[in-house]
């Protein structure tokens, strides 16, 4: 992949070995030219510590949180977890932030899936006064915050990234954060998101988690992506997503399956084409090529999410085919 072209590259930990091996994978990683590491919060590892643990291991890699959610965290618990690793990791640390869904914030931290685009923008507004030292006293609309101050803010505060799927969070991205993170859209979805972040102002960072199967097989690959898809594109707030991309005929029927209890059935009805468009698989080569389409698109920092179905296999191995010096 043309290093003139790409500047930044990224992959998604934690990686499938034990987090005390991470220091060396990372060492590995930055060598093989990436350039940034970026946590997904889900349901293992939180989305900080992997962070901490690559921070230590390599002081010039990039780093980003993608994402972690305002509703899991308390407003001052989340400044102050930023405001570590931000010391940590001084102007190489980027805060990715999102509502996430229901099912995280709801059936698994007993909290409100309540106005996600207000409480987004509360917490962006609130990370900005403390991320200053000033101390913060605000009724903000979603929630309240009463004289707290981080008693040791970073020197340099970071950048604020808001997980995006349609307009209006796009568009808040844009305007009142540093940029947006987006996923589980194909390079040509992409032309579709980002004018809507640039409304707000130029320069604005495009962080696209993408997914990538680099195995030369698309019987199983597209096994693969039909599992993931349905899993995700589920997800109310991901279902949305698609109808608002124009996706709704193509998905009704895997979604009518599956509102049914029908997940043999539904599995079936995702079409090739779908996973075709949203799983980058096939080659190294092709998927280094595929990832460059998301580029070409808009994207500033690929981030890949690499999916190595083989049994007991290295860690490392598939992320290295796609290393941007493979």
């Amino acid at each position: 992949m043309s290093s003139d072209r790409m500047q930044r590259y990224g992959i998604t930990v934690p990686l499938n070995a034990p987090l005390g091996e991470h220091p060396r994978l990372v060492r590995e990683l930055t060598a093989a030219g990436y350039t940034d590491i970026w946590s997904a919060e889900v349901d293992g590892l939180d989305g900080f510590a992997p962070l901490t643990v690559a921070a230590l291991a390599d002081p010039g890699v990039r780093l980003g949180t993608a994402i972690v959610s305002p509703y899991t965290r308390g407003p001052a618990t989340l400044a102050m977890s930023a405001a570590s690793l931000a010391e940590l990791a001084p102007g190489r640390f980027q805060l990715g932030i999102g509502s996430a869904s229901q099912l995280i914030v709801e059936s698994w931290n007993s909290a409100e899936f309540d106005r996600p685009y207000k409480r987004v923008r509360d917490t962006v507004r609130f990370l900005r006064a403390a991320f200053s030292g000033a101390k913060v006293t605000e009724e903000y609309e979603t929630f309240s915050v009463r004289g707290f101050r981080l008693t040791r803010p970073p020197q340099v505060p970071p950048q604020i990234l808001v997980a995006a799927l349609r307009e209006g969070m796009l568009r808040l991205a844009g305007r009142e954060a540093d940029g947006a993170i987006i996923n589980w859209l194909s390079a040509d979805d992409v032309r579709v998101v980002v004018p809507h972040v640039h409304a707000g102002g130029p320069g604005k960072e495009i962080v696209a988690r993408i997914f990538v199967c680099p195995v030369d097989d698309p019987v199983l690959a597209r096994s693969i992506g039909r599992r993931m898809i349905t899993s995700y594109l589920n997800v109310p707030v991901y279902a949305e997503f698609h109808r608002w991309l124009g996706r709704g005929d193509v998905l009704k029927p895997m979604w009518d399956a599956w509102a049914a209890g029908d997940r043999k059935k539904a599995l079936e009805l995702v079409p090739d084409s779908l996973v075709d468009e949203l799983l980058v698989h096939g080659s190294p080569e092709r998927c280094r090529a595929q990832i460059q389409a998301y580029v070409d698109a808009g994207v500033t920092v690929p981030v890949l999410a690499v999916i190595d179905p083989r049994p007991d296999a290295d860690p490392l191995e598939a992320a290295l085919w796609l290393a941007p010096t493979a």
